[in-house]
C-alpha cells in the first residue's frame, strides 16, 4: 500500500499474543493522511488498543507492513519517539509529582532541557489551563486536571502524531470542551490526531476520517458524512456503528 500523502500506511497487519487461538488483528489496511483528524472506533475486545500499541512501537506486530512518516514500525526504533506522541487511556504520571514537574520531566526524558524546556512546559500549561494548578501534586487533582496533563505530557516534544486513547474519560463538560479546541488548533497547525473513543459522538464531532474496528478487522472507513448517507436509515454515526457492530453487549 503507497500514498505519497500518507503518515501512517499500514497494510495486512496480523497480530497474534502467546496463548491465543486467534489473531487479535486479522489483516488490518489502513491509510492516514498528514492532515486528519482519524477516529479508530470499535466495541471492547475489538483491538483498538493494539493497534495502538502496534503504531507507538510499544508492540511488535507478527506479519504484513506499517510505516509511520515513511520508516517501517519494526526498524524504526527510538527514532519513531521523535514522530509520534501517545495519551494512554490510563493516566501516566506521577501521582507524587506535581502537574509541572511531571511535565518537565518527560520533557526531560526527550531530550529537551534548560529554558527551552522550561518554555515548552509553561506554554503546554498555559493552552490547557493548567497554570492555576501547576503546583497540585497529581493525587490531589480532579480527573479533568489529570486528563489535560496527561495529554500535556504526550504533547512536550511537539510530535507530528498525537494518538490518544480515550482522553476524556471522567471530564466534566468543561474539561471536555478545552480538550476538544486544544485538538482542534494542533490539527489545524499541523499536528495528525489518531483518536480512539468509545463516546461516538465525539468522533462525529472532530473527526474529518473515521475507521470503525470490528473482531480484528477494519470493517467500514470513511468521514463521518459519507458513513451517515451510505447507511439508510441511520441519522447519526452512532447509528452507523451499531448498524455495523451490532447491539450485543461485549465485555
Amino acid at each position: 500500500m503507497q500514498n505519497n500523502r500518507a503518515a501512517i500506511a499500514v497494510s495486512a497487519l496480523r497480530k497474534r499474543y502467546p496463548g491465543n487461538g486467534e489473531d487479535t488483528l486479522r489483516g488490518i489496511e489502513l491509510l492516514i493522511e498528514e492532515t486528519a483528524f482519524y477516529g479508530i472506533l470499535g466495541p471492547n475486545a475489538a483491538g483498538k488498543t493494539t493497534l495502538i500499541s502496534v503504531l507507538c512501537g510499544l508492540l511488535k506486530y507478527d506479519s504484513g507492513s506499517a510505516l509511520v512518516a515513511g520508516q517501517e514500525i519494526a526498524n524504526a526504533g527510538q527514532q519513531l519517539r521523535k514522530h509520534i506522541g501517545l495519551v494512554p487511556q490510563e493516566i501516566a504520571l506521577y501521582s507524587k509529582l506535581t502537574v509541572r514537574e511531571n511535565i518537565l520531566y518527560f520533557s526531560r526524558m526527550h531530550g529537551i532541557f534548560g529554558e527551552k524546556g522550561k518554555a515548552i512546559v509553561d506554554g503546554l500549561l498555559d493552552k490547557l489551563q493548567l497554570t492555576p494548578h501547576a503546583w497540585k501534586r497529581i493525587e490531589r487533582c480532579s480527573g479533568g486536571i489529570k486528563r489535560r496533563a496527561n495529554i500535556a505530557a504526550g504533547m512536550v516534544h511537539s510530535p507530528q502524531i498525537l494518538i490518544l486513547d480515550e482522553p476524556t474519560v471522567g471530564v466534566d463538560a468543561q474539561s471536555r470542551n478545552l480538550i476538544f479546541d486544544y485538538l482542534r488548533e494542533l490539527n489545524a497547525e499541523g499536528t495528525i490526531i489518531i483518536y480512539t473513543t468509545h463516546y461516538i459522538d465525539e468522533a462525529q464531532a472532530l473527526c474529518t476520517q473515521v475507521s470503525i474496528l470490528d473482531d480484528g478487522k477494519i470493517v467500514e472507513s470513511g468521514s463521518p458524512d459519507e458513513l451517515i448517507a451510505k447507511h439508510a436509515g441511520c441519522a447519526d454515526l452512532g447509528d452507523v456503528f451499531l448498524k455495523i457492530t451490532g447491539k450485543a453487549l461485549r465485555e
